[in-house]
């Protein structure tokens, strides 16, 4: 049987989609990722949120599909696994592979992280604006960007936005997404090779146009790697190159590195990202459920999880995995009372509390659409103008304000994609709607007037 993963893992996955219901399929098996074939056993990557709960209930039909594929003895071996990972696709027993450091982009960015699907709120806008900012322009806006805050946030996901975004338009550049451990396993793997191994290292991380690095509190009390760091960071600033940095503190925090390396992490934009409040953590859930295709009996039960998980998106997702999954394994509905049920199990009963009543401005358990035609509606009305003023060609300040305004509200607060949200408005195309939603964050941090007036209109739109 062939050792190409290409192929094992998708006749593994297609034996699973005929034992399993789609749901379940989509849930649980979906979201995992091969890694490396080691003989009979196929390791597979799984988010650190699902991982017990496949293994628990998934290994016996996991392993069955792996030996119809494989043979007589072959497994699934369930590892855990990071979004944005660098993983080798495949992997031959007794391949060499001290020293080697792939000439070619080994990133493996996840497709769901997009400033398309990142989620807009008090909590991380400033953020947001900067990164669009260093996306749209390597090299010139702010460099380094270094963007701080609490575990399960949205770092790595604007790190993922920051590179698709420069892939897709960035007329050829190039940007390379890596963990701080990632970059210090290569490193100890250059080492371990001969001269030729160490250049193909530097050449990697060095000959980039867009270098962005997570978690780079680990570069603590690693003194070489610090060291090769320093210069990889010194070769990419000389050459105009773009770094984007992220960690769990502030550089000044980052006490057991040297003053240099602090200095230079210092030395651009330095923003932070904190928890996300309620509207932000519903809003992400309305998101990946229209992105999973999941249907909710009561829209509530997205408003349950968000009440029950205050700090972190990444449990967050994780929560509305497990209530998802509950209702397929049992056959119930999605519903506010069937998320108060599975995550009571997981963190114990809350104090009872009204969730929905008159927010979102319905009744009961509802949530009202927000549609880019109401948010056009009532900026008009605000600000005086009439829809086709709104979507002409005007670039009168009398006009383009509102209209930023608006294109950054309906960004914020509906589900249409950049292309349609432009195509609302007169056609424009989705870089005009990202251009319009980055000045409109700046000029909200700047304009307390502004903030307020956009504040307004939001709370009109959601009925808070």
């Amino acid at each position: 049987m062939t050792q190409d993963l290409s192929f094992i893992w998708p006749a593994v996955q297609d034996l699973l989609r005929r034992t399993l219901s789609e749901s379940t399929f989509e849930v649980w098996i979906a979201p995992l990722r091969p890694l490396a074939i080691d003989g009979p056993v196929i390791r597979v990557g799984a988010p650190p949120e699902i991982r017990d709960w496949v293994a628990d209930r998934f290994a016996a039909p996991l392993d069955a599909a792996a030996r119809a594929v494989l043979g007589a003895g072959a497994s699934v071996d369930l590892v855990p696994d990071r979004p944005g990972a660098i993983h080798p696709s495949s992997a031959t027993p007794g391949a060499p592979t001290s020293g080697h450091v792939p000439s070619e982009p080994d990133v493996e960015l996840n497709p769901k992280f997009t400033f398309g699907q990142f989620v807009i709120g008090d909590a991380n806008r400033f953020a947001h604006a900067a990164a669009l900012a260093v996306a749209e322009l390597p090299g010139q806006a702010y460099n380094p960007l270094f963007i701080y805050g609490p575990p399960g946030v949205g770092k790595t996901h604007l790190l993922h936005s920051i590179a698709a975004y420069v892939r897709e338009f960035g007329a050829g550049l190039t940007a390379r997404y890596t963990t701080v451990e990632r970059f210090t396993n290569a490193f100890v793997a250059s080492l371990r090779g001969d001269a030729s191994a160490r250049e193909r290292f530097k050449e990697h991380f060095r000959r980039v146009d867009v270098l962005l690095i997570d978690d780079v509190q680990f570069l603590q009390k690693k003194t070489k790697t610090e060291e090769e760091f320093f210069h990889t960071f010194n070769a990419l600033r000389e050459s105009g190159s773009q770094l984007v940095l992220t960690s769990d503190c502030l550089p000044r925090d980052l006490r057991a590195l040297e003053d240099r390396m602090r200095e230079r992490f210092e030395s651009g934009l330095v923003t932070d990202i904190k928890a996300p409040d309620p509207a932000t953590r519903t809003t992400v859930l309305r998101k990946r459920v229209q992105h999973d295709g999941v249907r909710l009996a009561e829209p509530a039960a997205l408003e349950v999880i968000a009440e029950r998980i205050p700090t972190n998106i990444r449990a967050l997702e994780g929560a509305l995995i497990r209530v998802v999954a509950f209702g397929s394994l049992t056959g119930r509905p999605i519903t506010a009372a069937l998320a108060t049920e599975v995550l009571d199990g997981l963190y114990g009963p809350q104090e009872p509390r009204r969730i929905g009543g008159t927010v979102r401005g319905g009744p009961g358990f509802g949530l009202r659409e927000i549609t880019v035609e109401s948010v056009q509606e009532i900026v008009c009305e605000s600000f005086g103008l009439s829809r086709d003023e709104l979507v002409s060609a005007s670039r009168t300040a009398r006009v383009t304000w509102p209209r930023h305004v608006a294109m950054y509200l309906a960004r914020e607060h509906t589900q249409e994609s950049l292309p349609a949200i432009g195509q609302a408005f007169g056609g424009r195309n989705h870089t005009t709607v990202m251009h319009a939603v980055r000045k409109t964050t700046e000029r909200l941090a700047d304009d307390p007037e502004a903030f307020r007036a956009v504040q307004k209109l939001s709370a009109r739109l959601t009925g808070a």
